[in-house]
C-alpha cells in the first residue's frame, strides 16, 4: 500500500492527493498552511474495494451531515471535507485538558478508471460517513477465433 510521503517521513496531515493507482504526477492541489485545518486534516478514512464498489468510511464524530461535503472534482477525484466548530467558551469555564480538535478537514482520493463517479452514494450513521462508489463491470476480452490454414 502506498502512503503520501513528504521526503522520507510519512505526513498524515498532507493535503496531497492520495493516488494509489499512480495515474497522476504528484499533487494537483495547493497545500494549506492554516494551522486549524492542519489540526483536523487527518480525518481518518478507510478505503476498501469490493467486487462491486469502492467503499470509503470516514470517522467524523460529532458532525452532522450538513457539516460534511462529498464531491467529485475533475471527474475522478473524490473529495471529502467538513468543519468542526470550537465549543463556546464561557468566562466561568476552566479547561483542564483539551484533545478534541476543531477546524476544517479535507481529504482527496483519485478514483480508479473503473469507478462510476456519477453513481456515488453517501450515508452517515453514528459518526461514520460511508461513501460508496460503484465499479463499472469488467469488460470481458473480445476473443476472436483465428482459422488455421495449411
Amino acid at each position: 500500500m502506498s502512503l503520501i510521503r513528504r521526503g522520507d517521513v510519512f505526513d498524515p496531515f498532507s493535503l496531497d492527493l492520495w493516488d494509489p493507482f499512480g495515474s497522476g504526477s504528484g499533487s494537483v492541489f495547493p497545500r494549506t498552511t492554516d494551522s486549524e485545518t492542519a489540526a483536523f486534516a487527518g480525518a481518518r478514512i478507510d478505503w476498501k474495494e469490493t467486487p462491486d464498489a469502492h467503499v470509503f468510511k470516514a470517522d467524523v464524530p460529532g458532525l452532522r451531515k450538513e457539516e460534511v461535503k462529498v464531491e467529485v472534482d475533475d471527474g475522478n477525484v473524490l473529495q471529502i471535507s467538513g468543519e468542526r466548530n470550537k465549543e463556546q467558551e464561557e468566562k466561568t469555564d476552566t479547561w483542564h485538558h483539551v484533545e478534541r480538535s476543531s477546524g476544517r478537514f479535507l481529504r482527496r482520493f483519485r478514483l480508479p478508471d473503473n469507478a462510476r463517479a456519477e453513481e456515488i452514494k453517501a450515508a452517515m450513521e453514528n459518526g461514520v460517513l460511508t461513501v460508496t462508489v460503484p465499479k463499472a463491470e469488467a469488460k470481458k476480452p473480445d476473443v476472436k477465433p483465428v482459422q488455421i490454414t495449411g
